[in-house]
């Protein structure tokens, strides 16, 4: 399974409490789903109107558990930010 990094900015990374941590999964739902488990409250709110970016490339509307991680892979979890 691969493992990477999630990194958190702004609003999920003071919910997370972390800037970022490492993950073990296939897929970016099965990565969410172990972050919603380890933070559950705060974060689980945040992450419903977060945007993601997959080794910098935009997620975008596909389905999360359609979206395959890579190996040494990073997702950003990137909340709505005012002003643009």
């Amino acid at each position: 399974m691969p493992a990477g990094t999630i990194r958190y900015w702004a609003a999920a990374k003071a919910a997370a409490g972390t800037a970022q941590e490492p993950y073990t999964a296939a897929t970016l739902k099965e990565a969410l789903d172990v972050v919603r488990d380890q933070h559950p409250g705060e974060l689980t709110r945040v992450l419903q109107r977060c945007s993601f970016l997959i080794d910098g490339d935009p997620v975008g509307t596909r389905s999360h558990e359609t979206v395959r991680l890579a190996e040494g892979g990073t997702v950003e979890v990137l909340p709505p930010f005012a002003g643009g």
